[in-house]
């Protein structure tokens, strides 16, 4: 999620990502790491207390229930601010649209990894490549789906019956899959240090830049008519 000046608009394809001192490329904002941050707690609390909720010998180790169900109640209703908050930054924006453009080298970087293959530059990636861009739009349409049925279930008054019910069963079963999702996306990172500190610094190195995101690494992400990646779907 972080910007270059200028790739918010047609002079992207010219805007070379910026280098710090020490030789190492501009990744992520201040606002854009806080954000991650803070949606990242607020998201880990919800699966927390949610398997507190819902796994019996852990309800029984931590007790108090009515605690737990409010944190959960909270943590929920607030995880879409921080993103909210953060659209005043122009590094953040810019960096949503680039996770919400989905280019010709993301589908030459989906087939690579549906062929598993591994080879250099058989996988063209801009500033995010194409896992990321899926994982970004099925995180934030969960948050909001979640977000919703939560308040049904929440404020008893403003639905009948029948609609928490299905609030409630969608409720449960997205949240299973967010778990797990959440779980992968926790394993990535961890297996990829460079990643984890570009996130936490805000920088990252050169040569990590230039393998997994060669597209962004070498110059700035092409536009979605990029005849590489033409040539790359034809190939």
């Amino acid at each position: 999620m972080t910007s270059t000046p200028g790739s918010g608009g047609p002079t992207a394809a010219t805007t070379t990502p910026p280098a710090d001192p020490a030789g190492r490329l501009h990744r992520f904002s201040r606002a854009e790491r806080w954000v991650h941050r803070t949606t990242a707690w607020l998201m880990l609390l919800c699966v927390a207390t949610a398997a507190c909720l819902y796994v019996p010998q852990l309800a029984e180790l931590v007790g108090r229930r009515h605690l737990v169900v409010t944190v959960h109640q909270w943590s929920g209703l607030l995880s879409p601010v921080p993103l909210l908050a953060g659209l005043v930054s122009r590094a953040l924006r810019a960096d949503l649209s680039r996770l919400g453009r989905f280019g010709p080298y993301d589908w030459v970087w989906l087939r690579a990894v549906r062929r598993r293959d591994h080879r250099t530059g058989s996988r063209p990636a801009g500033k995010f490549n194409a896992g990321q861009k899926l994982y970004a739009a099925w995180i934030a349409g969960a948050v909001l789906v979640m977000t919703g049925t939560g308040v049904l279930m929440w404020f008893t008054g403003l639905a009948p019956l029948m609609w928490r019910t299905g609030a409630t069963f969608v409720h449960d079963w997205l949240a299973l899959a967010i778990g797990t999702l959440l779980a992968g996306h926790m394993a990535m990172a961890l297996a990829d240090p460079e990643a984890r500190r570009g996130m936490r610094t805000g920088s990252v190195e050169r040569h990590w830049a230039r393998t997994e995101h060669p597209l962004w690494g070498e110059s700035a992400e092409p536009p979605d008519e990029d005849p590489a990646g033409r040539q790359g779907l034809s190939g």
